[in-house]
C-alpha cells in the first residue's frame, strides 16, 4: 500500500505543476554547488595536520565549485560559475584542462555537446547522452521547498569524468593493452561506481547537472564517489530568457576520440620528459 501511496502522490504533483511546463517559452535556472573530498594517500600520511589543511585550502577551487543549469522542456546548458582563486587572484587555468567544460544536452534528440580545452586546443565533444538505468525508490526528502525522491544507478568507472585525465588512467590503459596481447583468457570484472540522485517531480523535466538526466523530475542532488552536487536555488520562468543552443567552436570529436587524443598527448609529455633526463 505504501508504494502505491507514493505513486499517487507523484502523479498528483505532476498534474498540479504540469501547467508550468506547457508553455513553449518555459525556462528555468538551477544553481548548484559541488564539494569533493581529496584522498592524499601515502603522501598525505607523511603530512602534519597543518600541512594537510594548507593543501586543502590551496586546492579549494578544484574541490568546491558552483554551477548554473539553464533548462527548458527539452534542452539544458550547464556551466561552471568560475571564481577567482583567493590566493592568486586568478582563475584556475591549469585545472581547466581536467574539468568539465560548458555542456549542452537535448533529451529529445539524445544529444550531448560539450566544450573542452586541452592545453590550448579547443574541442567540441558530440555524442549521445549517457545511458543511465535508474532504479527509483519510495524514499523521500526535502531539498529547499521541493519534495525529492531517491534513484540509484551504476555505471562503469571508465564513463565517469571521461573529460578528465590522471596518470592512473594512462597506466591502467597501458596495462590493459599489454594484457590483451598475452594469451590470458580471464575476463576482468569491470569496475563500477554507484550514483545516487534525488529528483523532484514538482519540476517535471528530465534534466540534471553534468550528464545526469533521465528521471521524471529535475535532479537536485547527485552523489558520486567522493563528490556531492547539490542544488541551492531554483528560479522558474525568469524575466530574462536565455537562448539555449550548442556551441560550434572547436574540433568536433566523440568522447572516445577525445580520450584517445588526450592519452596520446600525455604519453608524448611523459616520453619527452624522460628523454630530457640525464
Amino acid at each position: 500500500m505504501e508504494s502505491w501511496s507514493i505513486k499517487i502522490i507523484v502523479l498528483s504533483l505532476l498534474v498540479l505543476v504540469s501547467f508550468s511546463v506547457k508553455s513553449q517559452d518555459f525556462q528555468g535556472k538551477a544553481y548548484y554547488y559541488s564539494k569533493s573530498t581529496m584522498e592524499l594517500g601515502k603522501w598525505g600520511a607523511k603530512l602534519s595536520a597543518q600541512q594537510k589543511k594548507q593543501v586543502q585550502e590551496r586546492l579549494k577551487n578544484r574541490l568546491e565549485k558552483t554551477y548554473i543549469l539553464t533548462f527548458n522542456k527539452e534542452e539544458s546548458y550547464f556551466k561552471e560559475d568560475e571564481k577567482l582563486d583567493a590566493m592568486s587572484g586568478a582563475t584556475d587555468s591549469w585545472g581547466q584542462n581536467f574539468t568539465p567544460g560548458p555542456q549542452y544536452k537535448n533529451v529529445k534528440d539524445n544529444l550531448l555537446m560539450q566544450e573542452q580545452e586541452f592545453y590550448g586546443k579547443k574541442f567540441l565533444i558530440k555524442d549521445a547522452l549517457q545511458k543511465l538505468d535508474w532504479v527509483m525508490g519510495d524514499e523521500t526528502k526535502m531539498i529547499g521547498n521541493y519534495t525529492c525522491f531517491k534513484a540509484v544507478t551504476v555505471i562503469p568507472d571508465s564513463e565517469l569524468n571521461w573529460w578528465s585525465f590522471s596518470w592512473d588512467k594512462l597506466r591502467n590503459q597501458e596495462k590493459n593493452e599489454s594484457s590483451e596481447k598475452t594469451e590470458e583468457t580471464d575476463i576482468e570484472e569491470i569496475p563500477m561506481t554507484q550514483i545516487v540522485a534525488w529528483y523532484s517531480p514538482q519540476i517535471p523535466i528530465s534534466q540534471g547537472p553534468l550528464e545526469y538526466w533521465g528521471l521524471p523530475g529535475l535532479i537536485l542532488e547527485v552523489s558520486v564517489g567522493n563528490t556531492t552536487i547539490l542544488c541551492s536555488k531554483v528560479i522558474l520562468n525568469p524575466k530574462e530568457k536565455t537562448k539555449l543552443e550548442a556551441s560550434d567552436k572547436g574540433e568536433v570529436v566523440t568522447k572516445k576520440e577525445y580520450q584517445s587524443i588526450v592519452m596520446e598527448k600525455m604519453k608524448e609529455f611523459r616520453d619527452n620528459r624522460g628523454r630530457r633526463r640525464p
